[in-house]
């Protein structure tokens, strides 16, 4: 089913850059149109785009017009969640400049009405499935949350995983990123808990233009399965949607932004992942109105987001893009240049399908056959023959010839004999082979034997996770947790008994180290436990492992002894 992408603009409040520098506001919102002018030119005509929504945001709760995160989350992710228990793919980015409130839209915060779409999508999607009566349905829900910095994939909710994870695509799957952690939850606290962690993992730093910039693009996946049991047919059947929700970095200048060093390199990366999604969005707005479809070249592949987002973006998914503006004059350029990607995306349209199991397909379109044959029979006034037994009703059709079962009486060859294209490579038939050590797996393509492996690999390794139990999904979910608990253990963040992380308490009766940090918000974030015996400080084979640039690699001892009460008798 072909749909356009749905498009809505967001303007936030002045942030305290643009009002130290007294920035005028030089957006309007009327309706689903959105208005800007340009402060340098007074006397031109305004520009004027059309959306889906336009979202005032600029002014306070009191004000009418104001468009909460309540309101934003009813109209787009309500929709979107909808069409997820639907079966659909469904996507929602969120696209600016740095410091125009993508993550806050996305994300929000934790305070009472400040949650973005994504928590309140969450929170919605454990609400609805707790509200199911059908005893045939079952439903599971399993989350991964990634970050894309620097054009390299990094997994944010296992600590296990080291360095870059590879993006590939299979042939059936499309685009996806291996050995991607993807973890099983029963309920919104699970989800939250997650969330939590991998946020705090995500790759931020201060910028001029934004004290918490996200130097990453973030993609937060859910894969929300449907399992129901047909009665009349005893199968199981699945509908598996699959929602990606993206906070894109945001797009900056280096003169704008101050950036310097690595922050100058991060801003470069996000520039060229931002300026090949435009592209991408060109293309796809291009082929829309072009007649020569398929002639088209998308560059995908040109970015690692691009790549990843490929199906969201032009294939089998309900895509919702949402562009946080900033409403100051001294912002014009950036906020024009948002307004005119936004106003590309909306003519780029997805043809989106259910995700359904084929025998579910199979079964409807019959069922629908069924009452189609029984709804003309009775217009009809043939009703005799809705009830007329199968031998009768199929006496009066053309009877279907079945192959004989013994292989002999119809001169196949016998089920003992090789199948071409079957069993290992040194098994086959030798016509398959050419002479440099290449099989053709389809008619006119050819492969080398190492692809054929790597592709076995990863089709195996495929099918392993598609035949993982509910049960084996909970418990992989349990060791990463864990493994993540006992890591920050190690780094001296204090951890409940329970196993949860609440951040930051004086524990009693264990000597401890409180780092101090000139960013007031960093400062006494983290505590080092002195254990009993010698404790080592440094930054090379030590217990506690600090840096900085006057710390030396062996830099200081703690003695701890441990009196006969089982108090700290000295350090």
């Amino acid at each position: 089913m072909a749909a356009s992408v749905k498009v809505a603009v967001r303007v936030r409040p002045f942030n305290s850059r643009e009002t130290s520098r007294d920035a005028r506001c030089v957006i309007q919102m009327q309706g689903n149109t959105t208005c800007i002018w340009n402060p340098k030119q007074p006397k031109e005509t305004a520009k004027n785009f059309s959306f889906d929504y336009s979202y005032w945001s600029h002014s306070t709760e009191d004000d009418p017009a104001f468009a909460s995160q309540r309101q934003v989350y009813l109209d787009i992710g309500e929709e979107m969640l909808l069409h997820a228990f639907e079966g659909y793919n469904v996507c929602i980015f969120a696209y600016g400049q740095t410091g125009a409130g993508k993550s806050y839209t996305m994300m929000g915060k934790q305070e009472p009405g400040q949650q973005g779409i994504i928590p309140q999508m969450c929170e919605d999607l454990f609400k609805r499935t707790s509200e199911n009566t059908d005893p045939d349905l079952s439903c599971s829900v399993e989350v991964s949350y990634m970050e894309i910095y620097c054009e390299r994939v990094r997994d944010l909710l296992n600590p296990k995983s080291k360095g870059a994870l590879r993006v590939r695509e299979h042939p059936i799957m499309g685009p996806y990123v291996e050995d991607l952690s993807k973890l099983a939850v029963t309920s919104f606290h699970d989800i939250r808990d997650l969330m939590d962690a991998g946020n705090k993992a995500r790759t931020v730093a201060a910028t001029n233009m934004n004290e918490t910039s996200s130097r990453s693009h973030a993609v937060f996946t859910i894969v929300f399965t449907q399992r129901r049991r047909d009665q009349l047919t005893s199968l199981n059947t699945e509908k598996v949607s699959k929602v990606s929700l993206v906070d894109l970095a945001g797009s900056e200048r280096a003169d704008s932004s101050g950036a310097k060093g690595v922050r100058l390199k991060e801003g470069a990366n996000i520039n060229k992942s931002l300026t090949t999604l435009g592209k991408v969005i060109s293309a796809l707005a291009e082929m829309q109105n072009s007649k020569r479809r398929k002639s088209e070249f998308i560059p995908y592949r040109d970015s690692v987001l691009t790549w990843i987002l490929k199906e969201n973006l032009g294939g089998n998914s309900r895509t919702a893009m949402i562009a946080a503006l900033s409403p100051a004059d001294i912002n014009y350029e950036e906020t024009l240049s948002t307004l005119r990607y936004a106003d590309r995306a909306k003519q780029i349209r997805c043809n989106a399908v259910i995700n359904e199991d084929p025998n579910a397909r199979l079964i409807r379109e019959l069922k629908e056959e069924v009452n189609r044959l029984r709804d003309l029979l009775l217009s009809q006034g043939l009703s005799r023959l809705i009830t007329a037994p199968a031998a009768e009703v199929n006496n009066n059709h053309v009877g279907v010839t079945l192959m004989p079962a013994d292989p002999a009486s119809s001169g196949a060859p016998p089920t003992s004999a090789p199948v071409p294209g079957e069993g290992p490579a040194s098994e086959r038939d030798p016509a398959s082979l050419d002479g440099h050590g290449q099989l053709e797996e389809f008619p006119g393509e050819m492969i080398t034997n190492e692809e054929a492996v790597e592709r076995l690999k990863e089709t195996e390794k495929i099918i392993a996770e598609l035949n993982e139990t509910w049960e084996e999904k909970l418990r992989k979910t349990e060791s990463i947790r864990l493994e993540r608990e006992s890591i920050l253990a190690e780094m001296g963040v204090s951890i409940k008994e329970d196993g949860g992380t609440v951040g930051v308490f004086s524990p009693k009766g264990t000597p401890h180290l409180v780092n101090l940090n000139e960013d007031p918000l960093m400062s006494e974030c983290l505590l080092y436990y002195i254990k009993e015996g010698v404790t080592r400080v440094g930054q090379k084979d030590v217990d506690i492992k600090l840096s900085g640039q006057f710390i030396k690699e062996q830099h200081c001892v703690f003695y701890s002894y441990i009196n006969q009460n089982g108090g700290v008798a000295g350090i």
